[in-house]
Order: structure tokens, then sequence, then C-alpha cells
């Protein structure tokens, strides 16, 4: 996800989309832990997408009240 394309999104997509990552990274840790996990790297973009979109949504937020 490319910061650009998120800043257009209204913040219950965006909210949705952490919703829809953090369940992700939930099965992915579910893969890992019964050795079924076939991308070790999707670990590191779902966290980084989450942190981008926390980002993002804070910066919306802040926008909002100044």
């Amino acid at each position: 996800m490319k910061a650009d394309e998120l800043r257009t999104k209204t913040e219950s997509e965006i909210k949705d989309l952490i919703i829809q990552l953090r369940r992700e990274l939930m099965n992915l840790r579910f893969q890992r832990s019964t050795n079924q996990l076939t991308s070790v790297a999707r670990f590191r973009q779902a966290r980084r997408d989450i942190a981008r979109l926390k980002t993002i949504f804070r910066q919306k937020k802040q926008q909002m009240y100044s």
C-alpha cells in the first residue's frame, strides 16, 4: 500500500483496512505455529501497513481538530 493512495480514503475505510490487516496478521501467526506459513516476508509487510494506516488515521484526526 502506498501512503498517497491511503490518504484519499475516509476514516471508516482506514479503520476497516486496519481490522482486515490485523486479522490477516493473526492468521499468519496461526500458520507459522502450525508450520504452514509460505511467506515470512508478509509478516513484516502487514505490520508496516498497519503502522502506516495508523499514522495516516492519526494525521486525519489532527487535521480535523486543527
